[in-house]
């Protein structure tokens, strides 16, 4: 298979779109989608955990459920931001979508 590469001139967009086509290019050949994103999903949740027991005085049982609820807590959070965000670029003429 051909590498994609960016000529020099490239605008900002181009490079949007190669960068997304080589990131569906590698997931294609990715056999083992949870394995390949393990160790993200372990440092996030390394963070979460840090920041609910940071001196590991809880018990593991303990601080896996409350690091838990705090990355939900944290996801709770963005999808609201972005639900706020889109409601705003809705309701303000030049801030919809496709004006991206």
């Amino acid at each position: 298979m051909r590498k994609l590469q960016a000529s020099k001139g490239s605008t900002p967009s181009e490079r949007v779109l190669r960068a997304r086509m080589a990131a569906h290019i590698s997931w294609a050949k990715t056999d083992d989608r949870s394995a390949r994103t393990a160790p993200a999903r372990r440092a996030a949740l390394g963070r979460f955990e840090d920041r609910v027991d940071p001196d590991r005085t809880l018990s593991p049982a303990e601080r896996a459920r409350r690091s838990e609820n705090a990355m939900q807590a944290h996801m709770a959070r963005m999808a609201l931001r972005s639900a706020q965000v889109r409601r705003r670029r809705a309701s303000e003429p030049g801030l919809g979508l496709s004006d991206g």
